[in-house]
């Protein structure tokens, strides 16, 4: 096989899938805009109350800390 023939082969696979990941990215985008996306709440990264994952006891007053002993 020509070397150019291998090259031209392997840039039509990234021209594939860049195409691919861009059109992702947009239904992506288009679900966040018409706000179909919702976020898995069982993993405990997000909270239906709004005030998010509880810290541990000894990171409650980390912002008091900063700058201080």
């Amino acid at each position: 096989m020509d070397k150019n023939v291998v090259i031209a082969i392997v840039l039509g696979v990234l021209v594939l899938i860049a195409g691919v990941q861009a059109f992702q990215l947009f239904t992506l985008k288009n679900k966040l805009a018409d706000g179909q996306f919702s976020t898995n709440t069982a993993t405990g990264a997000a909270s239906p109350s709004g005030s998010g994952p509880q810290l541990p006891s000894n990171l409650q007053n980390l912002p008091n800390m900063v700058g201080g002993c």
